[in-house]
């Protein structure tokens, strides 16, 4: 019977690898994690990795004890009961300590990644102004010299001039970024709570409106990712998509150019698009201010 079990254990084990493609293989070596394209990221995914490694660890720890009291303690032939235990102090105090120890410890990485994550530069390279919008995202890219003394609040920007894209319901919106170049973003809402989010940036932040969230990224790896709102803000939360291109500081200056030069700019920062619906009564600008017709 062991070696039927045993031969039926590896014929399932092959089953499931050979049915693995490369992109299956890959996702399981990197926890189910995107790869890294940004310089913060390598922090998130380490934390995840090593939590996940604990829990297996703890899991083979667990299911090991289990089966052996199943094998060693199972109720023999002669049908008599195993000896029981009570009240084993010893084994109480670890099975309390334990579990603690695991919990301190996985709070305090959790805590260092996150202030890594959420550590704010006093000079990045660059300021964009975000606005999350019901149903979509705009962006505003400053044109000549950046102001290091703005703290991004309300009239309080970094640049004179800034060139913005604004989606709507018909179209996402482009995010484009210079690669290597520590980026803060400045997130506004003019309506409910979102979350500005690129997965394969590994870092996100809520959107609140009423005052301006700052995070701050180094794009890393020149391509093309998916943005996404990970708050549920509304009816159409699905719409809240933009793309984010990472691109050459050459190609960065010929972007803002091309938004110059089809008219695309303004002394303030956009907060709104065409077809945007937003709420009023929650701290911001009822007539938005800068928003296209």
């Amino acid at each position: 019977m062991r070696r039927v079990l045993r031969v039926a254990l590896l014929g399932v084990t092959m089953l499931v690898l050979a049915g693995c493609s490369e992109a299956d293989s890959h996702q399981i070596a990197n926890f189910a994690m995107p790869d890294r394209a940004s310089e913060q990221g390598p922090y998130t995914y380490e934390l995840w990795k090593w939590a996940w490694v604990a829990a297996l660890a703890t899991g083979v720890i667990v299911w090991g004890l289990i089966f052996y009291v199943v094998v060693k303690f199972r109720r023999r032939s002669d049908d008599e009961v195993p000896r029981q235990t009570r009240y084993n102090l010893p084994l109480e105090v670890f099975y309390t300590i334990a579990p603690v120890l695991m919990c301190v410890v996985l709070f305090f990485h959790t805590v260092r990644v996150q202030d890594v994550m959420t550590e704010l530069d006093p000079n990045p390279d660059l300021t964009i102004e975000v606005t999350g919008q019901q149903w979509s995202w705009t962006f505003n890219h400053g044109l000549g010299e950046q102001n290091t003394d703005a703290e991004g609040r309300e009239g309080d920007y970094a640049y004179e001039e800034y060139a913005y894209t604004v989606g709507d319901a018909s179209e996402i919106p482009t995010l484009v970024l210079p690669v290597d170049q520590r980026v803060q973003f400045n997130l506004r809402s003019p309506d409910v709570i979102h979350n500005f989010g690129v997965p394969s940036f590994l870092t996100r932040m809520d959107v609140i409106p009423g005052r301006v969230n700052q995070l701050q990224v180094t794009p890393t790896v020149i391509g093309t990712y998916a943005g996404k709102c990970y708050e549920l803000c509304g009816t159409y939360h699905q719409r809240m998509l933009f793309q984010v291109e990472v691109v050459s500081q050459a190609d960065y200056d010929a972007y803002l150019a091309e938004l110059e030069a089809a008219g695309q700019t303004n002394e303030r920062p956009i907060t709104g698009g065409a077809n945007v619906e937003t709420q009023a009564g929650l701290g911001e600008d009822d007539n938005q201010e800068g928003t296209e017709e």
